[in-house]
């Protein structure tokens, strides 16, 4: 049950191509956005759909293997959790940010 009190899985896009740095020889970080929508009828029935975008953060392997096989447009699975941090942007205002830290990152669509 521990494992259900921060728990993240979605389906979807990737918005642009991932940005991966090499933190040390060999460990890296890889940052890019997914998009999900959702669909539904408004009052006067006519179909909307949303989208959402969410922050993700892979570490080690799991960023090799996004920086390899991930490009703009990778239809992708995650399963990860919620972190929040912050920091201290360069006007001086305390910025927040909401990040889902993958452990498994799945490739669902072919080849592009």
């Amino acid at each position: 049950m521990n494992t259900l009190k921060n728990s993240v899985r979605l389906m979807g896009n990737l918005g642009a191509a991932p940005e991966v740095k090499s933190i040390s020889d060999n460990k890296k970080l890889a940052k890019f956005s997914v998009a999900t929508n959702e669909s539904y009828k408004n009052e006067k029935g006519e179909k909307v759909t949303e989208t959402y975008w969410h922050n993700v953060v892979a570490w080690g392997k799991r960023a090799g293997i996004v920086e390899k096989y991930l490009q703009k447009g990778s239809e992708v699975a995650i399963e990860g959790k919620l972190t929040n941090r912050s920091y201290t942007a360069k006007d001086g205002v305390k910025r927040y940010v909401t990040e889902i830290l993958a452990n498994e990152v799945l490739m669902v669509g072919g080849k592009q």
